[in-house]
């Protein structure tokens, strides 16, 4: 029926706005930008380079590991995976030596595993690492893309006139859903328009894109984490009405395992991104990543959080002592996610009193902390209760009524 649907819309021209059925929360997967970057240089690194052995591994390691299991279902490449040119009927093509199988074969791969294949574009001229871009050859790539298996596309937007997204964009969306496959379509569009002092649109963002970038590349340090959250924080009322179920705002990479977080640091991330109901794509070598990560990573409690079919933004809703109180509505009645979120580099102390941040059921609610699988215990809304948060860290909650 769908692909009638998408049918239907392309030879009629009248439906141009998202219709993938995809992303009813928020993606999880892996991708490869910010630990391999574009490390092009597989005689002299052949284990961190970009090719499809790297993207092989990685998919090895998320069934072995218990990643799939979990949640994490994307194998996504990033920038720098093709060749210089196009072929001769201008079609993007793999750098032979790095993708000596092709990407439809790493596709075929990647779901044997049970596992979901995404790739990477730019709506530009060239990618930002110099590759070709999309500009002028949107439905040929579009059905590529298709025709190889893919099941998600990131768009960037380098070398590419910011004022021309906006109709740029939905063109794109228009052409992967005439493909009849659905692919997960993730946009750097509202990230280049801020860049640029451009209103952005949020309105059909979410009606062209999936999930969508709003702010700058993650790096791997505790300054990016904050920086990104600090955006969030301040855009929230502007944010978290668009996105729900199918769209969802994407403050970039989990880099937990990597080199620039501490193990509270990490914490504080997954946190965030869990309140953010914001997908959950780590950016890590999966080969060699610690215990103590792996296991934040596959908290099937922080998991289910972030995956609440509600898709709600959580919210800033308080801030004391120099922490800041965040609540993310669930699905079921009256039930939280509250995380407080300290980060200053002092141990805190915090007293709240739950009606603080609207809480109102009378007879009090049961809080449990997530990361530590324990219970906090009862609490009356108008009784304040004191809470203990780590240095530059977190203590996430989960909120129920009381019998």
């Amino acid at each position: 029926m769908l692909r009638v649907i998408l049918i239907f819309g392309a030879l009629c021209g009248c439906i141009y706005a998202l219709d993938n059925g995809l992303a009813r929360t928020p993606p999880m997967g892996w991708m490869a930008w910010e630990r391999f970057r574009c490390n092009i240089d597989c005689k002299n690194d052949p284990k961190n380079c970009i090719s499809e052995q790297l993207f092989m591994d990685m998919a090895d390691r998320m069934v072995e590991d218990g990643y799939r299991d979990a949640g994490y279902e994307y194998v996504n490449i990033d920038d720098c995976w093709s060749s210089k040119q196009r072929d001769a009927q201008g079609r993007l093509q793999a750098d032979p030596d790095r993708f000596p199988n092709g990407i439809k074969a790493l596709a075929d791969y990647v779901h044997k595993r049970g596992l979901k294949l995404g790739t990477y574009g730019d709506y530009g001229n060239l990618t930002c690492g110099g590759y070709p871009g999309s500009l002028g050859h949107l439905e040929i790539d579009a059905q590529t893309f298709a025709d190889w298996g893919i099941d998600m596309f990131k768009m960037d937007g380098c070398y590419a006139d910011p004022k021309t997204m906006d109709k740029g964009y939905p063109q794109m969306t228009k052409y992967l859903n005439q493909t009849g496959r659905p692919i997960l379509f993730s946009c750097s569009w509202p990230d280049y328009q801020r860049a640029s002092g451009i209103d952005v649109n949020y309105k059909l963002i979410a009606e062209n894109c999936n999930m969508w970038r709003n702010y700058d590349d993650i790096q791997d340090s505790w300054d990016s984490v904050l920086g990104i959250i600090d955006y969030y924080a301040k855009e929230q009322d502007t944010l978290a009405p668009v996105q729900g179920p199918g769209s969802f705002n994407d403050p970039d990479m989990i880099i937990v395992g990597d080199f620039g977080l501490s193990y509270e640091q990490a914490k504080a991330q997954i946190a965030m991104w869990t309140i953010f109901a914001a997908p959950m794509l780590m950016s890590n070598d999966l080969r060699t990543i610690r215990p103590e990560f792996r296991e934040l990573l596959l908290n099937k409690e922080v998991i289910a959080i972030n995956q609440d079919p509600s898709g709600h933004f959580g919210k800033r809703v308080l801030q004391i002592n120099g922490v800041d109180i965040w609540r993310k509505n669930l699905t079921n009645w009256d039930e939280y996610s509250v995380l407080f979120f300290n980060p200053s580099p002092y141990n805190k102390t915090v007293s709240l009193q739950l009606d603080q941040i609207g809480f109102t059921y009378m007879l009090g609610y049961m809080l449990h902390d997530v990361f530590n699988h324990r219970d906090i215990g009862h609490r009356e809304i108008l009784f304040p209760y004191d809470y203990q948060v780590p240095a530059k860290g977190v203590l996430l909650t989960y909120a129920y009524p009381s019998e």
